[in-house]
């Protein structure tokens, strides 16, 4: 981590559908509600949405440069889409983030990335959306990084980056395929589905438009989360996937300062949630900050 370089982000609510947005092959036109973090040298990113009854429930990773570590949050919302509540819901030794909620066998889901704890976890709703369980009779094959299912024709399918090797962490695309949400999951090829750092790693929600299956991948080519890549297939065609290229889309230029990224859409009925990025450099904050946590470790 370059003690340097500051990457900030902040979610916003897109007022418009995920599918207008990727028909319009941007966000510069559609309104816009902004979430941003309350403290400094903190960020909000990969948000995801899921409505109960009437309320939008935005989750999110927020990131504290202190601590060097993600937790999950959720954000609850009123018709106006303004803050009413928000909370830490989930919190583990290891850094977490992309928290993709849904719906499935009478139960809400929560299945974040945590790769660093060496496994995927499901996470079951206890108390939506204030506690959670890790749901035990869940299995997957690898560690994986933004995991993204989706599910089709009576079964569900998995898009997700490997965590190894490091390089591929921006650059491949695997796909998974289970009967069941618990699996057992068996990929559909040994080898990515998508390897291209211009657009493989997920960024958001699966999602139809036009008879297609639309996902974002993030483009990574000059740096992580620069814009989002909309890759296109037949959902008939998943065993043996060929993707097409839809339209890239990146933070506008008017929403400077944070226009230097943006790596993720999500779909949440009438409404997406989004992240752009803002970069800092040479943050005196920052580096007063990093150089404390060294002179710590350091003394023990």
């Amino acid at each position: 981590m370059d003690i340097f370089v500051t990457e900030l982000w902040r979610i916003g609510i897109v007022q418009a559908p995920v599918q207008q947005i990727a028909a319009a092959g941007g966000i510069e036109n559609f309104a816009i509600k902004w979430i941003e973090p309350d403290r400094p040298l903190c960020f909000l990113a990969d948000p995801f949405g899921y409505w109960h009854e009437g309320r939008l429930y935005l989750f999110a990773e927020a990131y504290d440069y202190r601590t060097r570590h993600g937790d999950i949050v959720v954000f609850v919302l009123d018709e106006h889409f303004n803050v009413t509540e928000q909370r830490t819901v989930l919190s583990e030794p290891w850094h977490l983030s992309y928290p993709c909620v849904f719906q499935a066998d009478g139960e809400i889901w929560m299945l974040p990335e945590g790769y660093k704890s060496g496994t995927l976890s499901l996470y079951r709703a206890v108390e939506f959306p204030w506690r959670w369980e890790k749901a035990p009779e869940f299995s997957f094959p690898c560690a994986a990084i933004d995991p993204s299912p989706f599910f089709t024709a009576g079964c569900w399918w998995m898009f997700y980056t490997p965590p190894a090797p490091k390089a591929a962490r921006t650059s491949a695309l695997m796909l998974a395929r289970a009967d069941t949400l618990f699996g057992p999951w068996e990929n559909v090829s040994p080898r990515p589905v998508v390897q291209d750092k211009s657009g493989a790693r997920m960024g958001g929600t699966p999602f139809i438009c036009q008879g297609k299956l639309i996902l974002p991948t993030q483009d990574c080519s000059k740096t992580y989360g620069g814009a989002l890549q909309l890759l296109e297939l037949s959902p008939d065609q998943l065993d043996n996937p060929v993707f097409t290229r839809g339209a890239r889309l990146q933070a506008p230029a008017s929403h400077a300062p944070f226009c230097d990224g943006l790596h993720t859409l999500s779909a949440a009925g009438e409404v997406t949630l989004i992240d752009t990025r803002r970069t800092l450099y040479g943050s005196l904050r920052r580096i007063g900050v990093d150089i404390r946590r060294a002179l710590h470790k350091r003394m023990g």
